[in-house]
């Protein structure tokens, strides 16, 4: 399925509270900030990986339509990390980690709100 992605966005009200707020919670993935535009950043592994991207779509204090995205993890102890980022950087919880069976056996997942009620989930597929 990856392949078939070639970048995904989300709507931000608030430019600088997305990019501390994205900062925060990319980062237990091993994804960071690699690119900052007017009304836009893109996150990725590696300069030139920009895969994510948080855009500018509405004046502050209204709210962005909702998306959701799955994000890789590379282990549940990155999820785990994700969920606590999103928690202290002001995000909201929507499923906390854990084996989500109803997918398969080994899906560990965590789903968190970010501050413009984008549904942001971390998702590990490997066995514990």
């Amino acid at each position: 399925m990856a392949e078939m992605i070639d970048h995904l966005s989300v709507g931000v009200s608030d430019l600088e509270q997305g990019r501390r707020f994205y900062d925060a919670v990319m980062d237990p993935l091993g994804y960071r900030r690699v690119n900052d535009k007017i009304r836009s950043s893109g996150y990725g592994p590696d300069e030139g990986q920009d895969d994510f991207y948080i855009v500018l779509v509405r004046e502050k204090g209204s709210r962005a339509a909702s998306a959701h995205v799955a994000l890789k993890a590379s282990s549940r102890a990155a999820v785990d990390g994700f969920h606590a980022a999103a928690m202290a950087a002001g995000g909201a919880d929507d499923g906390s980690p854990g084996i989500w069976k109803r997918y398969h056996e080994n899906y560990y997942a965590a789903y968190v709100l970010d501050p413009d009620g984008n549904r942001i989930e971390a998702v590990c597929h490997r066995p514990e």
